[in-house]
């Protein structure tokens, strides 16, 4: 069974996006903030994180980037919510090290291709 991270700071897209991906028969785990999804990342090893760009404590591109220097968390897979979908945001989610990027909003079954795609390769 694939491991899930949700970090994201609304939440009723919180809950949408854990329903919609436990119906899938995937284990979850979320957090409210920046700060807290790190310390789940600390603590357990993901197969997927999914993150919001812009949370309260630390964004989603700090996350990133503080996740991709923990040599033992290196290759889990990220996947990069956010409103901002202007192409200069995406590279910026890129580079920071996320293995993909979604613009909100988006489709359930939107997000269920997205995870699989992203965990098949």
């Amino acid at each position: 069974m694939k491991t899930l991270l949700i970090a994201e700071d609304e939440p009723i897209l919180r809950m949408l996006i854990m329903d919609t991906l436990e119906d899938e028969g995937y284990a979850l785990e979320e957090a409210a903030d920046g700060e807290e999804a790190l310390e789940k990342i600390k603590e357990i090893d993901f197969d997927l994180v999914i993150l919001d760009y812009m949370m309260p404590k630390m964004t989603g591109i700090e996350v990133i980037e503080k996740a991709r220097q923990l040599e033992s968390r290196q290759q889990s897979k990220i996947l990069m919510l956010s409103a901002k979908s202007q192409q200069a945001e995406q590279d910026k989610v890129i580079q920071a090290g996320a293995d993909g990027f979604m613009s909100k909003p988006f489709s359930p079954l939107e997000l269920i291709d997205k995870v699989e795609e992203m965990l098949r390769g």
